[in-house]
């Protein structure tokens, strides 16, 4: 029998990715870099844009799906863990989440348009996309720094919301762009449709996932991490046959009903979904960035940089409108929450799949849009994950605990005696 070897094989392509991003984590230990930063380093350098050992386009069709579940997987563990105790944390979080969908949208939009020169459907869609300040490396970097709770769990709690409310927002005006839709007013319904359908099967297949989970034995805990894997993934796939997007606030959905309905007996199964979840982010940070090569950026120019810098500095003042009527919510605080927006995985799976949608219709604009997605990631992730973890010391917004033990480990005094808790981890 004679064996053949491929460069550029799919099992090749897995293995460097697993590899590096593992190298990648094991680096932001021994150092105490952000790990988020590094993973996005390493899969620019062996992607395009550096030793062109990964293309991610070999994996063809199927790579698109996986990462589907596995993003999903990333979203669900965000949601069994999310814990919003006290109403100032929850007016927080509403508040933050509704001044960025209605300041963040229309301000990404003109910024795209007039400093990048995106077409205004295209402005849209890209503000739509930028959105969702992704989990995927919020998570990782506020408890790196460890950020005090009332601040880490409104960061954590408005990436869970907007990541699948901005990825669903960002295809269907996607389609009004391809001419699928033919007016505005058919944005909202389709809009509410699959994000209320989506979270609607999510609670329902959450709650009926709960009730088989408890009627297993105590010391099966392999078997309901098997079963809840196995629920999750094709309650997303599922959804997503006839509602496109509509699996990420499912999976989000899911996760919260679990995750409350099952309290503090799923000490293991958090642990696990925790670590699976991890090893998502691992991977899958590296073989996206890798997809990504200078010549999608370099078109973009300065104009594109300084879209991305103005996109920034523009959350100071949708965090100010934000934080009206919160007085507990001191200068220190926005400061804070203004600088931390890192966008992440499902940012970059939700770009790469569009421009593929707008090169197939024949559209231009794709590779622009795909390339200004990837530099808010770059640019984010980069200065926010060296910049943040100084900046919370500088105002005295660290929490006094180990950072390893999990942002749960404290919860705060509010002012009115009020006491508010983030979300809760597992290491």
């Amino acid at each position: 029998m004679t064996m053949t070897f491929e460069g550029n094989s799919p099992e090749l392509l897995w293995g460097t990715s697993f590899f590096a991003g593992s190298l990648a984590q094991l680096t932001a230990r021994l150092s105490g870099l952000p790990a988020v930063v590094l993973l996005l380093a390493v899969g620019l350098l062996i992607g395009q844009a550096g030793l062109d050992l990964v293309n991610p386009e070999r994996l063809g069709g199927g790579l698109e799906s996986l990462v589907g579940l596995l993003v999903s997987l990333v979203l669900f563990d965000g949601g069994l863990n999310l814990r919003l105790a006290g109403r100032e944390l929850q007016r927080r979080v509403i508040q933050l989440v509704f001044a960025r969908c209605l300041l963040g949208l229309l301000g990404g939009a003109v910024l795209a348009h007039e400093l990048a020169g995106l077409s205004w459907p295209l402005a849209w869609v890209f503000a739509a996309i930028a959105l969702g300040t992704g989990p995927t490396v919020i998570t990782p970097m506020v408890r790196q720094m460890a950020l005090v709770p009332r601040l880490a769990g409104v960061l954590e709690a408005e990436g869970l919301i907007l990541e699948p409310v901005g990825a669903v927002l960002a295809l269907v005006l996607l389609q009004l762009a391809l001419g699928d839709l033919q007016h505005w007013d058919a944005v909202l319904p389709l809009l509410l449709l699959r994000l209320g359908g989506g979270a609607l099967l999510g609670a329902l297949t959450g709650w009926l996932l709960v009730l088989g989970l408890q009627r297993l034995p105590a010391d099966a805990d392999a078997l309901k991490l098997q079963l809840t894997l196995g629920v999750l993934f094709l309650l997303v796939s599922g959804i997503q046959a006839f509602l496109p997007e509509a699996g990420l606030p499912a999976a989000v959905a899911a996760g919260v009903v679990v995750g409350l309905r099952l309290d503090e007996q799923a000490t293991q199964l958090d642990e696990w979904i925790a670590q699976l979840a991890q090893l998502a982010i691992t991977v899958l940070f590296p073989l996206l960035a890798a997809d990504l090569s200078w010549g999608e950026l370099s078109p973009l120019g300065w104009g594109g940089l300084t879209c991305v810098l103005a996109l920034m500095l523009f959350r100071w003042p949708v965090v100010q409108v934000a934080g009206l009527g919160l007085p507990a919510l001191r200068w220190s605080d926005k400061l804070m929450l203004s600088w931390v927006a890192p966008r992440g995985i499902v940012t970059a799976a939700v770009a790469s799949l569009f421009a593929l949608k707008l090169s197939a219709a024949g559209l231009p604009g794709g590779g622009a849009l795909k390339g200004l997605v990837f530099l808010t990631i770059v640019v984010t992730v980069a200065l926010q994950g060296f910049t943040a973890p100084l900046l919370a010391e500088r105002l005295g917004l660290k929490a006094a605990l180990d950072p390893g033990a999990g942002l749960s480990a404290g919860l705060e005094q509010q002012p009115g005696g009020e006491q508010i808790g983030p979300l809760k981890t597992a290491e």
